[in-house]
């Protein structure tokens, strides 16, 4: 039985090794490199966009928040 285990884990360990393993090390590593090169420009400027936006709603939040305490001044007490 064990003279039929071996081939049997051998054969596709041996596949892996020839057409997985090489691929899945030069994926992990380009991705790696990509990753390390930073943000492109196009993702720079919508990261850029994202914070003002982000900004801007943190602005209206504080609007929103004075006049809820001008009118209710309970407000933050409801769940």
């Amino acid at each position: 039985m064990a003279d039929i285990l071996v081939p049997m884990i051998a054969v596709p360990l041996i596949l892996f090794m020839i057409f997985v393993a090489p691929i899945w090390v030069i994926m992990h590593y380009r991705s790696k490199r990509k990753i390390g090169q930073g943000l492109s420009a196009d993702e720079l400027q919508n990261l850029q966009q994202l914070a003002q936006q982000a900004e801007q709603m943190r602005e209206r939040i504080k609007t929103l928040e004075s006049i809820l305490d001008a009118d209710a001044p309970t407000w933050r007490d409801r769940k």
